[in-house]
C-alpha cells in the first residue's frame, strides 16, 4: 500500500466564521489545494492538461465532519488514492490536527475531453501517464 501525500496548511482568519471555526464550505477549497499539490506530485503541473485538450471535473463530493478546526492550527491533509477507473479516479483526504482527525472528504474526479466546435465535452479514458503517475499513490487494490 502506498504512503498518502500529505499537504499541510495554516487556518487563516478569513476562513473562519465568527466563533473561529473554520467554515464548512472551506474544506472544499482545502481539498482542491491538497488535489492540486496531489497532481503535480504524481503527474506535474495541472495546467499540462488543459494543453493535451483534457481535464478533470467534480463529479461527487463527501465530507464527514468530526471535530473542528480553529483559527491558526496548523492541518496536514492526507491524501491518497482510493480508486483508479478507466475514465475517474476516487481521492480521500483526511484532515488532521496533530493525531486528531478533523475531517475525511472524499471526491470523485472525471477525466474529459476539451470540447470543440464538432465535439461537446465528454468523458475520456485517463493517458497512461497521468494513470501511472497517479497509481503510484493508490491505496490498496484500485
Amino acid at each position: 500500500m502506498a504512503a498518502p501525500f500529505v499537504h499541510r496548511l495554516r487556518v487563516r482568519y478569513g476562513e473562519c466564521d465568527p466563533q473561529g471555526i473554520v467554515f464548512n464550505a472551506n474544506y472544499l477549497l482545502y481539498f482542491d489545494v491538497a488535489f492540486t499539490e496531489l497532481w503535480r506530485h504524481a503527474v506535474g503541473p495541472w495546467q499540462q492538461m488543459p494543453q493535451r485538450g483534457i481535464d478533470a471535473v467534480v463529479a461527487h463530493a463527501e465530507l464527514d465532519f468530526r471535530s473542528p478546526a480553529r483559527f491558526d492550527d496548523e492541518l496536514a491533509l492526507s491524501a491518497k488514492v482510493v480508486r483508479l477507473g478507466e475514465t475517474s479516479l476516487t481521492t480521500e483526504i483526511d484532515v488532521l490536527r496533530g493525531e486528531e482527525l478533523l475531517v475525511v472528504m472524499t471526491a470523485r474526479h472525471v477525466c474529459v475531453r476539451a470540447p470543440t466546435a464538432d465535439e461537446p465535452i465528454g468523458t475520456t479514458p485517463w493517458p497512461q501517464d497521468i494513470r501511472a503517475g497517479l497509481a503510484g499513490l493508490l491505496a490498496g487494490e484500485g
